[in-house]
């Protein structure tokens, strides 16, 4: 008999809920590109956290440290705290999806991405 393991833990319903609580909390501030950046990067890290609840501790650990690093996103206060943008975290979060081999999961700006009017057709990428 086969015992399958549940795809969610406790540690793994910690983190997404922290994702989407912090989510929740910046919706009020952000607006336009900055508040579409959050939602994708929320989107990939609970992907993330999902996808890995069974991988190794070291797999793991880098998930719950992109996770702290989008969640502890602090605006400044005074000269003490520093500002974590959220283009850091997606540098951060980005870093992560690549050492885990998710590029699927990579989180773009629409800067980053190709127009429909510069994309290069597939027919002639195969043939360059």
């Amino acid at each position: 008999m086969t015992v399958e393991e549940p795809a969610s833990t406790p540690a793994t319903d910690v983190l997404i809920r922290k994702v989407d609580s912090h989510l929740s909390a910046v919706r009020g501030s952000l607006r336009g590109p900055e508040l579409e950046l959050a939602e994708r990067l929320a989107r990939s890290l609970r992907e993330l956290v999902i996808s890995t609840a069974q991988a190794s501790a070291a797999d793991r650990g880098q998930v719950r440290a992109a996770v702290h690093y989008f969640v502890l996103r602090r605006e400044s206060r005074g000269n003490l705290l520093s500002v974590r943008s959220l283009a850091a975290a997606q540098r951060v979060v980005n870093k992560v999806v690549v050492q885990l081999g998710r590029p699927d999961l990579l989180v773009e700006t629409r800067r980053d991405r190709p127009s429909r009017e510069t994309a290069v057709p597939a027919g002639d990428v195969a043939r360059r």
